[in-house]
């Protein structure tokens, strides 16, 4: 059984240890300390999906200041589930989320060369690559999708 809910605080370490695990094809090692930071700080929505009581993956948004826009933070999924539909369900949830939120019209996100062609499935376009932007051999991807102008 499958079940999404918002993050808590004893989720830190089972979302590190998905961090640890997508290191480092998705995640530079440097990246660790802001993720856990970003854990025990941010009062931004997180939500977690679990499976069988399991952590597999994690993922959240942040609204923008000025409310227009989105931002996805921190999406990732356990090693061993990945290609199962959990990114799916995460980007989903997440984007459903930001869509009840009224006056946001574009959402931004950055990701590597390895998930890009997943977000441009879901209509984000690519703005910026950067070479080696997260870390060595780790490209980042800015992206944006306008809401409005695709829906899954």
């Amino acid at each position: 059984m499958q079940t999404v809910r918002p993050y808590q605080a004893g989720d830190r370490d089972a979302c590190l240890a998905l961090f640890d695990g997508n290191t480092p094809r998705f995640f530079d090692p440097s990246e660790r300390a802001d993720f856990a930071a970003w854990l025990d700080t941010s009062t931004h929505p997180y939500l977690v999906i679990l499976r069988d009581g399991r952590i597999v993956a994690c993922g959240g948004h942040a609204i923008e200041a000025d409310g227009t826009a989105a931002s996805l933070c921190w999406g990732m999924v356990a090693q061993d589930a990945h290609g199962q539909g959990l990114g799916r369900a995460l980007t989903q949830a997440r984007l459903d989320a930001i869509r009840a939120v009224p006056g946001v019209a574009r959402v931004r996100m950055n990701t590597s060369q390895h998930t890009q062609g997943f977000y441009a499935g879901y209509g984000f376009e690519a703005v910026k690559v950067t070479p080696h932007g997260f870390g060595p051999g780790i490209e980042q991807w800015d992206m944006v999708l306008q809401l409005g102008a695709f829906q899954p």
